[in-house]
C-alpha cells in the first residue's frame, strides 16, 4: 500500500509523448494495470467513479480501453450499487470526505461489497481523511493499494486541458464580488492545473499578468489580482509535489504564464473561419458530437447517427485548423483523386466527369465499395459537415458581416460602418448583431456609456438583456469606468484621436492565405515575446525567480524534421476566400499537421493558462506556435468556450436565476 503518487516514468521515456498520450497512458497503465499485479487474482474488475473523475476518462479513454484492462463494469460512487463480492474494485474518485464515507461504507463491515479495492485518488488527500480510512481496522485488509494519482483535469486535446470551472467567470469576475467564493475558485483550479505538472514531470517558471494598477490613488480590486493568486496558488501546490513526488523536478524545466479574459475581449465572440470553429459555431453540435443522417440499406427512413469529431479520424485531424475554404477545397480533391485511382467508383458513379457526387452518393458508394467503406465515411462525413457550413454562411450572409468585425478590429471600418450594417442588413440573426455590438464595446467603450449604449442597442433592435451581455462584457475588461480606458483591455496603445481605432496591429512579415483570416488572439502575440524573453517584466513579473541552472536558451536540442512544402490552393477557391498572399505557416500540409508527432520534443514546453474560458482560436494558435518556435505550446483554461456558451456565461454574471444546464457542455 502506497500514499505516494505512482511512478509514472514509463511515459516519459523513449519516445516523445503528448499530453493527452501521457494521461492516457497514466490513466491505464500506472493506475489500471497496476492493479493486476501482487495478489489480485480477479480477472475482472468494477471501476468506480465520481461525476468529475467518469469525465477525466472519458476525455482520455474509451471503453473499450478500460476493458482491455480489465474493467467489466463501470459505477457512479454516488448510486446503490449491487454487490460483487467475488470480484476486485478500482475506486477513481476525488479525495472528499463525501467520498470517502461512501468508500468506508462500501467495503467495511462483515459483508463488502467488493472483495478487495484498489483506491486512487484524483488529487493529494488530507492528512484528516487518510486516519478515518486507517482507524476502520476491517477496511485496511481489503485494500490492494492507496495511491493518490494527481490527475485532475481534462485532457481536450493534444495540447490543451481545462479545469472544469465552469463557473470561473460568475465567481470572479461578477458584480457582487463573493472573495469567499472567488478564493475557493482559485484554490481548486491551483490545484488542478498542478496536477497537470505532476503528469508531465515539469516545474515551472511561473509569469503572471500583474495587477493593472498598483499605486496610492487606485483601489485594487480581488479581480484585478486574479492572475496573481492563481500563480501563488500554483506554486504552492507544486512546493508540496516537489518534497512528495518521487522524481518530481526540483528545478524548473519549462515556462508557464498566467492571463485571464480580461486580455481580450474580442477572442471569444468574433467569428473564427477555420473549419474547427465553424463546426462548434455554426452547428449546434453538442461537445464534439455531430448527428448525421445516415440512409437506410432498405429504403427505410434514414437513421440518426453520432459522430464524434476527434482525434482518431485523420480528416479531422488534417483540416480542423485550416480556413473553410480550404477545408472544402482538400475534401474536393480527396474524393476526385479517389474516384481517379478507384475505378470500381468511376463506375458506381458513372463516369469521372460527371460533375460534383453529393454526400448521398458517398453514402451509395460506401454500401457498394464495403472494402473502402471507412475510407468514403468519414469523406462523406466531412463533405457534409464542410457543406452545410458553407450553406450557413451564404443564407446568413456571414461573410460581410465577417469583413466587417475583422476590420473593425484592425481599424478599417468605425461606428458608422457598424451603424450602416444594422440599418441595412435588418434580417442578422439577434445573435450576430450582439457579437458585433460586443465587438465594437472592446474597442470603443466610451460609446456604451448612458444614452449612447441605449442609442446604439435601439439602432441594433436588441434588448436590455442584450445590453447587460455587453455592459457585462466591459466589466471583464476590469475596468467599467470608460473615461479611464482608450482601447478596451488589450494592453496595446494607439492614437485615440484617430476618429477609427485598432485593437490589432497587421503582423509583420505574415500576409493572410485567406480571406477573413487576418485576426488573431492576442496571446499569439504573448506567447512570441514570452518565447524570446522579451516579455515586460513589469506587467508579467515571474513569481520563481529562475534558478541559475535554468538554460538561458529555450531549447535543449532540437531535430528538424524538414516539413512537406506549402501548397499554394487557389484552383477551386471561393471569390470571397481568394488567397491575399503567401503561406500562413499553419497549412494542415505545413508542420502544424505533424506538430505532436513529427516534432520530437525540441526546445523547453511553454504552458499559457487563460483564467474564464480559453476559445478555439487559441487554442488553433498554439498549434501554430508550436511548429513555428520549436516548442511546445499548451494551452489550460477554466473551460473551453465556443461564442455561445461565453454570452451565457456573461450573462450569468448579473443573473443568478440561469444555471450551467443552459450551457450547453
Amino acid at each position: 500500500m502506497s500514499m505516494s503518487d505512482s511512478d509514472s516514468s514509463s511515459s516519459f521515456g523513449g519516445e516523445y509523448k503528448n499530453l493527452k498520450q501521457i494521461t492516457r497512458e497514466r490513466l491505464l497503465h500506472e493506475m489500471l494495470r497496476s492493479t493486476k499485479t501482487g495478489d489480485s487474482k480477479s480477472k475482472w474488475k468494477v471501476l468506480i467513479m465520481d461525476k468529475l473523475t467518469v469525465k477525466i476518462m472519458s476525455h482520455s479513454c474509451k471503453m473499450t480501453d478500460l476493458t482491455s484492462e480489465g474493467v467489466s463494469l463501470v459505477e457512479d460512487i454516488n448510486k446503490r450499487r449491487q454487490p460483487l463480492r467475488d470480484m476486485d474494485s478500482i475506486y477513481f474518485i476525488q479525495p472528499t470526505r463525501e467520498n470517502v464515507i461512501m468508500f468506508l461504507s462500501d467495503m467495511s463491515g462483515k459483508t463488502p461489497l467488493y472483495k478487495k479495492a484498489f483506491v486512487f485518488f484524483s488529487s493529494t488527500i488530507s492528512r484528516e481523511l487518510v486516519m478515518d480510512i486507517k482507524k476502520d481496522t476491517t477496511v485496511l485488509p481489503r485494500l490492494g493499494a492507496l495511491r493518490e494519482m494527481n490527475l485532475e483535469y481534462f485532457a481536450i486535446d493534444s495540447q490543451g486541458f481545462i479545469t472544469n470551472n465552469e463557473r470561473a467567470l460568475e465567481e470572479l469576475f461578477g458584480y457582487e464580488e463573493n472573495n469567499h467564493k472567488g478564493v475557493a475558485c482559485l484554490n481548486v483550479m491551483a490545484k488542478r492545473i498542478a496536477t497537470v505538472f505532476a503528469s508531465l514531470r515539469e516545474f515551472p517558471s511561473i509569469r503572471f499578468r500583474a495587477a493593472k494598477s498598483l499605486d496610492t490613488t487606485t483601489i485594487t480590486t480581488f479581480r484585478d489580482l486574479i492572475p496573481t493568486k492563481l500563480a501563488a496558488g500554483v506554486w504552492d501546490c507544486l512546493m508540496k509535489y516537489k518534497r512528495s513526488i518521487p522524481n518530481f523536478p526540483q528545478t524548473e524545466t519549462c515556462e508557464m504564464l498566467i492571463i485571464d479574459r480580461s486580455i481580450d475581449q474580442i477572442a471569444p465572440v468574433i467569428h473564427e473561419w477555420t473549419y474547427d470553429a465553424m463546426c462548434h459555431d455554426l452547428l449546434n453540435m453538442e461537445g464534439n458530437k455531430y448527428v448525421r443522417e445516415v440512409p437506410h440499406k432498405c429504403g427505410a427512413p434514414p437513421e440518426k447517427k453520432e459522430v464524434l469529431l476527434e482525434d482518431h479520424d485523420p480528416i479531422w485531424l488534417e483540416l480542423r485548423h485550416t480556413h473553410i475554404a480550404d477545408a472544402s477545397e482538400r475534401l474536393h480533391e480527396k474524393i476526385t483523386s479517389f474516384k481517379s485511382k478507384n475505378k470500381a467508383a468511376q463506375i458506381q458513379h458513372g463516369s469521372r466527369d460527371s460533375g460534383e457526387m453529393s454526400t448521398r452518393d458517398l453514402q451509395k458508394m460506401v454500401q457498394a465499395l464495403p472494402q473502402y467503406s471507412e475510407q468514403i465515411d468519414k469523406l462523406s462525413l466531412h463533405i457534409e459537415i464542410a457543406g452545410k457550413i458553407n450553406s450557413i454562411i451564404r443564407e446568413s450572409g456571414l461573410r460581410e458581416l465577417g469583413q466587417l468585425e475583422q476590420d473593425l478590429v484592425f481599424g478599417d471600418a468605425g461606428m458608422k460602418d457598424v451603424i450602416k450594417f444594422f440599418t441595412t442588413k435588418e434580417d442578422t440573426t439577434r445573435e450576430n448583431k450582439l457579437r458585433l455590438l460586443m465587438i465594437l464595446a472592446a474597442i470603443y467603450p466610451e460609446k456604451f456609456k448612458g444614452e449612447k449604449g441605449q442609442n446604439l442597442m435601439k439602432v441594433a433592435r436588441l434588448t436590455d438583456e442584450d445590453m447587460n451581455v455587453v455592459n457585462n462584457l466591459r466589466m471583464v475588461g476590469g475596468q467599467p469606468d470608460t473615461k479611464k480606458r482608450s482601447t478596451g483591455a488589450f494592453g496595446l496603445k494607439f492614437d485615440i484621436h484617430k476618429k477609427k481605432r485598432a485593437a490589432r496591429k497587421d503582423r509583420t512579415g505574415e500576409e493572410q492565405l485567406w480571406h477573413l483570416s487576418r485576426f488573431y488572439p492576442i496571446i499569439e502575440e504573448l506567447i512570441e515575446r514570452l518565447s524570446k524573453n522579451e516579455l515586460s517584466k513589469e506587467d508579467y513579473p515571474c513569481l520563481n525567480d529562475p534558478s541559475p541552472s535554468f538554460p538561458s536558451s529555450p531549447f535543449t536540442g532540437y531535430v528538424n524534421q524538414n516539413p512537406p512544402a506549402h501548397s499554394m490552393r487557389s484552383r477551386r477557391t471561393p471569390t470571397w476566400a481568394r488567397p491575399r498572399g503567401s503561406d500562413d505557416g499553419y497549412s494542415s500540409d505545413s508542420v502544424l499537421r505533424h506538430a505532436s508527432s513529427d516534432f520530437k520534443k525540441t526546445g523547453r514546453r511553454i504552458f499559457v493558462f487563460i483564467v474564464g474560458g480559453a476559445t478555439r482560436s487559441e487554442l488553433r494558435v498554439c498549434h501554430k506556435l508550436t511548429g513555428k518556435l520549436k516548442r511546445e505550446i499548451i494551452l489550460g483554461s477554466s473551460s473551453l468556450d465556443d461564442p455561445v456558451q461565453f454570452i451565457t456565461k456573461l450573462k450569468m454574471l448579473t443573473t443568478h436565476e440561469l444555471t450551467l444546464d443552459d450551457i450547453q457542455i
